[in-house]
């Protein structure tokens, strides 16, 4: 029996992937299941560019906007919740469209990874919670880092919970998170997920990250976070997210406007670069030029995709690019 095909559309941070991945749902009749790790939380909607109702043009997305910030969320949560939106999506007769930049649920995906469930040590936890407030969060990331590099460049060097959950995993188990998973990928992968991730030259796509920046500042990031500091008491992931965490640094004083808008485009930067390392070691990946014509992008997604209306399809685009 073939297995149904899922469309993958990953990259980095500002490349892209929500414009292309609109308009190959709008031609292909598909849905979009966002893979994002910070879109899935409420009210955080500027500093985790999420797609708009204007932007989604009618499509409709999974797994945007349904998390409260003060609530936890893991990779296995959401490898469930991905694959019951995907199986909704297929019951439809539509298609199905996987589209972010957090590589962990990527992976999750595209090899069936199963997380276990592992028992917290809560004086081992405590001890590492002591670390990082008496040594900073760096010296435990670099901690994790002797561990488990592959799983720890995976992450945010801000994200203090999945920092502290690798160490506890090896801690608890004398095997890696990385080790876990490549056990776990002997399980039969249940789609013929077609992976694609966007890429472009570096300084442009830097260039864009630092408008974008710019663009979440005047649209009220700053403000969008003291609204989520008076509503919600706590957050155990939410505001360890790129932007967050640096303007409430600023709100709290420890550092100037000038100070929080460079290390926000700083961090962007690094993260952008780490996510392209990780998307690259999957060598099945299909590589687009963000910076080409998104029609020359569809192109190439619907060849690969093999999709029984190609030709027809091709022949619109060819056509769409002469006139």
């Amino acid at each position: 029996m073939k297995k149904p095909k899922v469309i993958v559309i990953c990259g980095p941070t500002a490349s892209g992937k929500t414009k292309l991945s609109i308009e190959l749902a709008k031609t292909i009749d598909g849905e979009i299941v966002s893979c994002d790790s910070m879109q899935i939380y409420k009210d955080m909607n500027i500093g985790t560019a999420k797609v708009t109702k204007e932007e989604a043009q009618g499509v409709k997305h999974y797994l945007v906007d349904f998390i409260s910030p003060d609530q936890r969320y893991s990779v296995a949560n959401y490898k469930k919740d991905a694959t019951n939106a995907i199986e909704e999506i297929l019951k439809k007769g539509k298609v199905p469209i996987v589209v972010g930049g957090t590589g962990l649920y990527v992976d999750s995906l595209i090899y069936n990874i199963d997380y276990a469930e592992i028992e917290t040590d809560l004086e081992y936890r405590k001890k590492l919670e002591k670390i990082a407030n008496t040594e900073g969060l760096d010296r435990l990331y670099e901690m994790a880092k002797k561990i488990d590099e592959k799983a720890t460049l995976a992450i945010s060097c801000n994200d203090k919970k999945r920092i502290i959950r690798i160490l506890e995993i090896y801690h608890s188990t004398g095997k890696t998170k990385t080790e876990q998973e490549i056990e776990s990928r002997k399980n039969e992968v249940p789609y013929n997920y077609i992976v694609f991730a966007i890429n472009m030259d570096r300084e442009k796509l830097y260039d864009r990250i630092n408008r974008r920046v710019n663009i979440m500042l005047e649209e009220g990031l700053i403000e969008e976070v003291e609204l989520l500091l008076k509503k919600y008491k706590e957050f155990p992931t939410a505001m360890q997210g790129l932007g967050y965490k640096e303007v409430i640094e600023y709100i709290n004083g420890h550092i100037t406007k000038e100070e929080m808008i460079e290390k926000i485009k700083g961090e962007t930067r690094k993260y952008a670069k780490r996510q392209l390392t990780w998307f690259r070691k999957n060598k099945q990946t299909i590589w687009l030029n963000g910076l080409d014509d998104i029609q020359n992008n569809l192109k190439i997604i619907l060849e690969e995709y093999k999709w029984k209306k190609i030709q027809i399809l091709l022949q619109k685009i060819i056509k769409k690019k002469t006139n």
